[in-house]
């Protein structure tokens, strides 16, 4: 079956490619309503990945967060017209010790192969998951990127002692928002700690029990874990902090991306017997564990809307430019495309 893929084909240029797509019983077709740029996504459009890894894995269609109706399933699992989610993760084999992220051979959409920027997207069954009808459809765009943070507490809980009496969050973006409202709920019994830079963004966690500026960190707080969501250079200066106002035997799960290697005290690290967990990415049944928590919490969920930074119906090519360009001087939250290409 022929379909429209609008790949990036260098920085700042999108293409609209026909591909011949072959359909068979484990097939769905999905007609993507709702796409959610991630900053893994704007690296590509700015070019700023770097030349090798440009040349490596363009042309390509981006984005890997996005939701979409079912246009026909084979089988007839899923009814014409359903909201699901697309999970990017496409695991190649299965293996009883590691996760499906994890694994080498596992393909990711958007990252050397083709995301969800496209006419109509054929989807392995088991990569859709359907969305309950009262989810907000812009919301539900990141439904990934909440995923993985979902995906980092339950690892970081496997080594975290039972003392989860404070429990501190460094970054105030958007994955650090998402984590600490997920740890709120998760711990109601905990008082949750956000640390960041920016005093206007710190405005919006009002749900946590007290916001930090991280040039003004108490010298005698101490906090149970920590979940690091910075990213960049930031990492090395949050894990510092983190280090330094961590009490001992604590988890730490960094979750920011660093292009470049970041310096850590390891000194410290042993003397204080903490557990550093490294997370990224998600797999399906973390993609279902997170709907059916969301479920749970709507109060979350309607936090969750603030999110929501901006948003766009985008018919042509020239609205996706200008779209992944105005996101790049977004102050605060996601920004969300209304696809209608």
């Amino acid at each position: 079956m022929l379909n429209q893929v609008y790949r990036l084909v260098s920085p700042k240029q999108f293409e609209a490619i026909t591909v011949n797509e072959e359909v068979t019983d484990e097939t769905l077709i999905i007609r993507p309503t709702y796409l959610s740029i991630c900053h893994a996504d704007q690296r590509y459009f700015t070019g700023t990945r770097g030349k090798e890894a440009m040349a490596k894995k363009l042309p390509m269609a981006l984005i890997h967060e996005g939701i979409g109706k079912v246009i026909h399933d084979p089988k007839g699992e899923f009814q014409k017209g359903d909201h699901v989610v697309m999970v990017p993760n496409t695991p190649m084999e299965e293996d009883e010790v590691i996760h499906e992220n994890y694994l080498k051979s596992t393909k990711f959409r958007s990252s050397g192969y083709d995301g969800y920027m496209q006419e109509y997207v054929f989807l392995r069954r088991d990569r859709a998951i359907k969305i309950p009808e009262d989810f907000d459809l812009e919301v539900s765009a990141f439904l990934e990127l909440i995923s993985v943070a979902f995906h980092t507490i339950k690892r970081a809980e496997k080594s975290m002692n039972k003392d989860t009496s404070i429990l501190g969050v460094w970054g105030d973006g958007n994955l650090g928002y998402i984590t600490s409202l997920l740890l709120s709920r998760r711990y109601p019994e905990s008082k949750i700690y956000v640390f960041g830079k920016h005093e206007m963004k710190l405005e919006y966690f009002s749900f946590a029990d007290s916001v930090f500026s991280i040039n003004q960190i108490p010298e005698d707080l101490e906090i149970s874990h920590a979940f690091e969501c910075t990213g960049g250079m930031g990492s090395q200066y949050a894990v510092k902090q983190i280090i330094d106002h961590i009490k001992p035997e604590g988890t730490i799960a960094l979750m920011g991306v660093s292009e470049n290697p970041i310096e850590i005290n390891t000194r410290m690290v042993l003397e204080r017997g903490l557990t550093l967990i490294g997370s990224s990415r998600s797999g399906v049944e973390d993609f279902k564990e997170t709907i059916e928590f969301l479920a749970e919490h709507p109060g979350a969920r309607r936090r969750l809307r603030q999110l929501v930074g901006i948003r766009k119906k985008i018919v042509t090519i020239e609205d996706m430019i200008s779209f992944f360009e105005d996101e790049l001087t977004n102050s605060w939250g996601k920004a969300v495309m209304q696809w209608e290409v």
